[in-house]
């Protein structure tokens, strides 16, 4: 279920509110004033980032970069 940013337009109060479905109007009301006047907000969405690139560590063995190869050092 998604939750919306709502604005009563008889309070002027902003809310979040979980509802069922995006047929929301009628059926959401106003925490503050029971009002059944609402504005839907534009929300921000928010997603966590990729991480940052690491730079590669070079094998042990001295090559410039991992390889897995046969020589054990990776």
């Amino acid at each position: 279920m998604p939750i919306f940013e709502f604005n009563c337009a008889k309070c002027e109060k902003d809310f979040e509110l979980l509802v069922r479905s995006t047929k929301w109007e009628g059926t959401a009301a106003c925490p503050q004033c029971g009002s059944k006047k609402l504005t839907k907000k534009l929300s921000v969405f928010a997603s966590a980032g990729a991480p940052a690139a690491t730079p590669a560590m070079p094998a042990a063995c001295g090559m410039k970069k991992r390889h897995g190869g046969g020589c054990g050092c990776c």
